[in-house]
């Protein structure tokens, strides 16, 4: 997958590399998460991993990233794939796929996470584009959406105001739209106002388990056509949608230190065990491994 690159290139990646931590000297095996600041929709990550891996899981986000060091292998869509340094990664939301250390020596990529409905408001409406392949050399992407980008990952300390957001959201819309398989559909009819009422409803109380009638008179349409509308929308089903939001919630307690068992009652859970399988499949870890990833070194 891509060229045989072996340090990033000249767009502003040496600064992300030089202030990218890695894992624990001395290990064989680590990994450290580091969020920086975002904005309503959107998250930016800094990762590094020795030795461990993400199991199967999948987001309801769009993620787009740059490896930084390291080689990143991961499989998607039935092939394995590798991410070089100066390479991007683009994972279309509710795409499963795990990930991990290509050498011994691990590897530390920066990514954003991108709520699909931002998506939608630079789409104007349109079908969410699908990006098959997903490692982009910074070349294919072009040298100056790629510098852009970067730039918006250099640093990631602060949060992004509401220009810089829409600067981002702007940019992976552009990057998606390019790098988008000629099999997206481009004429399919979105009655998007709908939609966006219906995932209102989910947004105002994902633990409660609305009946689907709600959502019909909400949407002034059929359950079969808020199914399909709401995934070509935004990625990915009702269901998931709330179950995601639900995720949300437990992380936020779970970084406030709240133990794991209130955390699945306060998330709308039916138990600890509930919540556990929901959130590996949904970050490949268990709960207790991604808290301890997070923690200051």
């Amino acid at each position: 997958m891509g060229a045989n690159v072996n340090r990033p290139g000249g767009d502003g990646l040496e600064a992300l590399c030089h202030h990218l931590p890695s894992p624990p000297a001395g290990t064989s095996a680590g990994r450290r998460f580091r969020f920086g600041g975002g904005a309503p929709g959107i998250e930016r990550l800094e990762a590094s991993l020795r030795g461990d891996a993400f199991s199967t899981h999948r987001h309801d986000t769009y993620a787009v990233g740059v490896t930084l060091r390291g080689v990143q292998t991961f499989r998607y869509r039935g092939q394995q794939r590798h991410c070089l340094p100066g390479e991007w990664h683009v994972l279309h939301p509710d795409e499963p796929h795990d990930g991990a250390p290509g050498t011994e020596d691990g590897f530390g990529y920066r990514i954003f996470y991108l709520d699909p409905a931002l998506v939608q408001e630079a789409l104007g409406g349109r079908t969410l584009p699908f990006v098959a392949d997903p490692v982009v050399r910074a070349t294919d992407l072009g040298l100056a959406l790629a510098g852009h980008l970067t730039e918006m990952l250099t640093d990631i300390e602060g949060p992004l105001d509401e220009l810089e957001a829409a600067e981002v959201t702007s940019a992976i819309t552009e990057l998606l739209a390019r790098q988008a398989s000629s099999r997206t559909s481009r004429s399919a009819t979105l009655d998007l106002a709908a939609m966006r009422r219906v995932r209102a409803v989910l947004l105002d109380d994902p633990t409660t388990r609305h009946p689907i009638e709600t959502l019909e008179r909400v949407a002034d349409l059929d359950r079969w056509t808020i199914a399909r509308q709401f995934r070509a929308a935004f990625g990915t089903s009702p269901t998931r949608f709330r179950t995601m939001r639900q995720v949300d919630r437990a992380r936020e307690l779970m970084l406030a230190g709240h133990r794991l068992s209130d955390v699945a009652v306060l998330a709308g859970f039916a138990d600890q065990s509930h919540l556990t399988r929901m959130f590996k499949r949904t970050y490949g870890l268990t709960p207790a491994a991604w808290t301890a990833a997070t923690r200051p070194a």
